[in-house]
């Protein structure tokens, strides 16, 4: 047995509450070495003194999944006084061991000190991310070029819609009144979340550099639209999440503009990063920055004034707009002192607020609770996007990409990732497949049967096409004959599927089965206590039988897409890139 490879904390992912009363254990071996692990477990207070121990029972763990490197075990237990003390037996064939906080041992360790502590499920601890989320879907809206409904109020020199390709600097007339005009379209389509990028006063068409967070931009419309627009989404059904930019402000935010003209007499210097002064607004600049532009000025918010203005923002739009939510740009580089107040502020406003964080690596420090109630799950876009859209990993490699990402935050966090395949900083997902529909149909499937809060990046159901930035940009497409109605009708019945099916946003005992890399098969599983979700895919262009598995053969479940009842054989046949999907 190889120890070396067993590790488990008494935190973060490997030991939190999903509840006032449960807890999951999580625990990481090396991959096919260990085929059996038991928990033992008990209160650190109860001693039989007749026997001079510590009073322990066990429970098997479950076998949740594997990557290249590890295979992942996962429990839940319901301590009876919220505390507890436990180790782990692990078994092969060769060996048993008792792993435990002090190292491993050949007999159970006898005195409660030697085991992992969870000290207090206290009910404050409890990650509770808001309820709604999970069976939420969201619909990404760049505001400038989703629809313009009031060419009254178009920035100076705007184009007529749909004229000429995106570029950095040109502009459309998108609005909220678009958005308000096409909401019945949204509503269609099956979507009750909407998220958009930032609405706030500033120079570019993005609007990633604000220039007053209090306001909207006057091409979008006035306060009063904008509060039309979440009145009318929230009679609909539909959630709407803002964007926040707090790493950095734009060049002509009024406080940055007082620092280019005062210079060291500035009011405002402590506001940002400076290294030096006269302050130098050109590449390199001497101050902090969003990358290396300096028209992005990185704000302090380790400044008391900078904080309480910020959080004042965050304040404002939910009580004053009633927006559920907020997703953090460039989160990751913002200290985290300043979020766990963020949170603070938010929750008081609106218990229930969703707070997304765009970070694109493991996210942990920022999910225990204190933070963010989740992610932009870019690491399973990755995963998708590499295997189905550019085959530019095998089978096994995709589902250890998987595997490795459902492990890597707790349960209570996967269900409501923001999970996407596109966003207005990535190319389209139709682009980097090369045009071919099925396989944006298959990433899209994958997307929408896995757990979480799956969102799509507007256009994408009508097949928009679109490189990386700017060219991702481009103005929604109204005319009906130009959108393509089947992709339409395909989303539709994804966004369906996931509502009427509670396991299919979850993770209950997800698992990859029979991978194997020469056949471009993925198959996985889903099961609660009630029912057995199994998924099949043909990723190969090429109509293909397959084997079933035989815990799956004569077994009576009905096909989810089309509602018939159907058995399963020894065997299998799929269109090249097609699906099946079957509940048991």
């Amino acid at each position: 047995m190889l120890k070396a490879a067993i590790y488990h904390r008494p935190k973060n992912e490997f030991a939190y509450a999903i509840d006032e009363s449960t807890l999951h254990i999580r625990l990481k071996t090396s991959k096919n070495d260990v085929h059996k692990v038991i928990l033992v477990y008990g209160d650190p207070y109860d001693f039989n003194e007749e026997e001079k121990c510590w009073v322990s029972n066990k429970k098997e763990m479950t076998f949740n999944g594997s990557d290249d490197l590890h295979d992942y075990w996962l429990v839940a237990i319901s301590p009876e006084h919220r505390r507890l003390r436990y180790g782990f037996m692990l078994e092969n064939e060769k060996a048993s061991l008792f792993y435990t906080e002090k190292g491993f041992y050949k007999e159970q360790p006898k005195d409660a000190g030697y085991y992992f502590c969870f000290p207090f499920l206290n009910k404050i601890d409890v990650f509770s991310p808001p309820a709604w989320v999970n069976s939420t879907v969201w619909y990404q809206i760049f505001p400038e070029r989703f629809a313009n409904g009031n060419p009254k109020i178009n920035p100076e020199g705007a184009l007529a819609w749909g004229s000429t390709d995106p570029t950095p600097t040109n502009f459309f007339g998108g609005d909220f009144q678009g958005v308000i005009d096409h909401l019945d379209y949204i509503e269609e389509l099956g979507i009750t979340g909407l998220y958009f990028t930032p609405i706030f006063k500033a120079y570019s068409n993005h609007k990633y550099d604000t220039i007053d967070y209090m306001e909207i931009d006057p091409q979008f419309g006035d306060k009063a639209t904008f509060k039309k627009l979440v009145q009318k989404c929230h009679e609909k059904g539909i959630r709407v999440m803002l964007d926040a930019v707090f790493n950095h402000s734009g060049f002509y935010f009024e406080p940055f503009q007082d620092v280019l003209k005062q210079g060291e007499n500035s009011r405002y210097k402590d506001w940002f990063h400076l290294q030096g002064f006269p302050v130098k607004a050109e590449e390199p600049a001497n101050y902090d920055t969003f990358a290396y532009v300096p028209s992005m000025p990185k704000l302090n918010t380790e400044n008391e004034e900078v904080k309480k203005y910020l959080l004042d923002v965050a304040r404002y739009w939910i009580e004053e707009f009633d927006i559920d939510g907020w997703r953090l740009d460039v989160a990751n580089e913002v200290d985290h002192s300043f979020w766990r107040e963020f949170r603070l502020t938010v929750k008081q406003a609106k218990a229930d607020a969703y707070i997304l964080g765009e970070i694109w690596h493991d996210s942990m420090p920022w999910l225990q609770g204190d933070q963010f109630d989740a992610v932009m799950n870019y690491p399973l876009t990755s995963a998708i996007t590499e295997y189905f859209a550019k085959a530019n990993i095998s089978t096994s490699q995709f589902a250890n990409a998987v595997t490795t990402v459902t492990n890597l935050y707790p349960e209570t966090v996967n269900e409501v990732q923001f999970n996407l395949l596109g966003s207005h900083d990535t190319p389209r997902i139709l682009t980097i497949s090369d045009n071919n529909k099925d396989k944006v149909k298959l990433q899209m499937f994958v997307q929408f049967t896995m757990a979480g809060t799956p969102c799509i990046y507007y256009g994408d159901e009508i097949g928009m096409t679109g490189d990386q930035d700017p060219g991702c940009r481009k103005c929604m497409i109204w005319d009906k004959n130009k959108q393509d109605t089947d992709m339409f009708s395909f989303t539709q019945k994804l966004i369906s599927l996931r509502k009427n099916y509670l396991l299919l946003r979850t993770n209950q005992n997800f698992q990859f089965i029979d991978v194997s890399d020469g056949e471009s098969v993925v198959m996985y599983r889903k099961k609660d206590e009630r029912n057995e979700i199994l998924v099949i895919i043909n990723n190969n262009a090429e109509r293909k039988e397959i084997a079933i598995p035989a815990a799956y053969q004569n077994k009576q479940g009905e096909n989810l897409w089309d509602q018939q009842k159907t058995t399963l054989a020894s065997t299998i046949e799929i269109e090249g890139d097609d699906f099946h999907i079957v509940m048991f």
